[in-house]
């Protein structure tokens, strides 16, 4: 029964795998850059998600955004008051997104295709365990970390921090009050993944930000 459970795995990945090299020259041809954010629960990833959509759009940039969730769609419209195009993946009990999922919505979408923006984000579904073993097509993986989390989330969740392209701790503002150890979270986040760019945010003062979308579009000028 081990065995066949295993085996069964690896092809459901393998075939995600396929999915996602199609994704992936999709959105190279599009010159779309596109990012993954994975975090657990609560993090503040929407928050996060919602300003830098507002920011890039009054920077001239033109952003869409996925938004996967189990039910509902309270997230998908709380980004839309951005401004952007938004559409909602429910997965339904499923504790991911894959790539046939976000292959699946990615035309017919309020009148806008993949040439038409320069980035596009996917918020994967609130878990830190699942996601990490889908990959999406995305150009880079981004796991977020709240300090009301605390500091051991990377040693906890290595996977997901292992296989991140960047990291980004959020409710930086809050920082003090929850008695968050910044160079034990740092140190943490580099054992598991040493050399990660690390961005500390909050998206409530801005702090941050500036450089988070420097960051965007350096990666985007270098995805052309």
């Amino acid at each position: 029964m081990t065995t066949r459970i295993v085996e069964l795995r690896r092809g459901i990945l393998k075939k995600n795998d396929e999915l996602a090299a199609e994704l992936r020259h999709r959105y190279h041809a599009a010159g779309v850059l596109v990012l993954n954010l994975v975090s657990s629960p609560g993090t503040g990833k929407t928050t996060f998600l919602e300003r830098t959509l507002r920011e890039l759009r009054a920077r001239g940039a033109w952003a869409a955004a996925l938004v996967g969730d189990l039910e509902t769609d309270n997230d998908a419209r709380r980004l839309a008051s951005s401004g952007a195009p938004v559409r909602q993946i429910n997965t339904h009990g499923i504790c991911h997104l894959d790539a046939e999922m976000i292959g699946k919505h990615l035309d017919n979408w309020q009148g806008v295709t993949l040439d038409d923006v320069d980035y596009l984000f996917i918020e994967n579904v609130g878990n830190l365990v699942c996601p990490s073993s889908y990959d999406l097509g995305e150009k880079i993986r981004v796991a977020l970390l709240s300090v009301t989390e605390g500091e051991d989330k990377p040693l906890k969740y290595p996977t997901l921090f292992n296989s991140a392209d960047a990291a980004v701790i959020t409710k930086i503002d809050l920082a003090a009050a929850c008695e968050f150890n910044r160079d034990l979270a740092l140190r943490n986040i580099r054992e598991i993944r040493p050399g990660i760019r690390v961005f500390e945010t909050s998206a409530k003062t801005g702090a941050g930000m500036e450089e988070w979308l420097e960051y965007l579009k350096e990666s985007r000028s270098g995805n052309l």
